[in-house]
């Protein structure tokens, strides 16, 4: 091997090398940048985090681009597909129309922001999650369950998705509460009303005139005349999506408590068998 061949491996090495080094130290530093600047600078962080994803890349391009300048039979390759580069252009479309699809959808996500990080979103098919991370490829988000979805810029996109952080964090909860035709459906919604306007988490989004004019913090209403029930919905707010979903663990427990020592019934199907032998006789 001759001694310009060796010369050229270590080139292309120590340029990858030097490459690989910039990668890290830049993402570490922007890393550190956006944890204590984009809550000072009061700027929204996924901006930061998808610039710290896209280093990468850029770096990466043009250290290919530099062995293809410094290194002669390279350069030569490299006038060889420019001067094809119409067809090489096809191959690459068609090769990486997904991966463009992707970057481009990413960049679309990073501009209108529909969500972003740290936001909690819920798509058409039930799977909801915390918003990790916005890379150049595709999503990051964290489950309930401390496990990853990663989804595909260009997927998510054309998705339907619920933000609950997007301008106001507030839910209205609905909870749904069932009681038997025997029970007193009055005595049933002033229990639901005391249990819902006693716990620590809800919230009173009445105006002032709403309070002067006597407009209950919970609203109540029955929803539905069902096969052995009496449904009472209660419209409860709460700050946010986890507030929401302890206070409707919390009413299910205490109100179902309190039914019992009110003597109000929580209804159960019930099912008449009739055996064929019996109907013969």
């Amino acid at each position: 091997m001759s001694q310009e061949i060796i010369n050229y491996i270590i080139l292309i090495l120590g340029t990858f090398l030097i490459s690989t080094i910039l990668v890290i130290s830049f993402k570490k530093i922007l890393n550190s940048f956006i944890i204590n600047y984009a809550k000072k600078l009061k700027t929204d962080a996924t901006n930061f985090s998808f610039i710290k994803n896209s280093v990468g890349f850029l770096i990466y391009t043009l250290a290919i681009t530099f062995v293809f300048y410094k290194i002669p039979y390279l350069r030569s390759i490299g006038k060889a597909l420019f001067a094809g580069a119409g067809i090489l252009a096809v191959v690459i479309g068609f090769a990486s129309q997904k991966a463009f699809s992707n970057i481009i959808s990413g960049i679309f996500i990073l501009i209108f922001k529909p969500f972003k990080n740290l936001d909690i979103i819920e798509f058409k098919d039930g799977q909801k999650g915390i918003v990790e991370e916005i890379t150049l490829r595709h999503t990051i988000i964290k489950n309930f369950e401390n496990r990853r979805i990663i989804i595909p810029n260009s997927i998510i996109s054309d998705e339907t998705i619920i933000n609950s952080n997007l301008q106001d964090q507030r839910i209205r909860k609905h909870i749904i509460f069932s009681i038997s035709y025997d029970s007193n459906i009055d005595k049933a919604m002033e229990v639901i009303k005391e249990e819902a306007e006693n716990h620590p988490l809800i919230i009173d989004t009445r105006s002032d005139q709403e309070i002067e004019d006597q407009i209950p913090k919970v609203t109540l209403r029955v929803v539905s005349l069902s096969d052995f029930s009496i449904d009472i919905k209660a419209y409860v707010w709460t700050k946010n999506n986890d507030d929401a979903f302890t206070l409707n663990c919390d009413l299910l427990k205490s109100v179902k408590e309190r039914f019992e020592r009110e003597g109000i019934e929580i209804p159960f199907p019930y099912r008449t068998i009739v055996y064929k032998k019996d109907l013969n006789k």
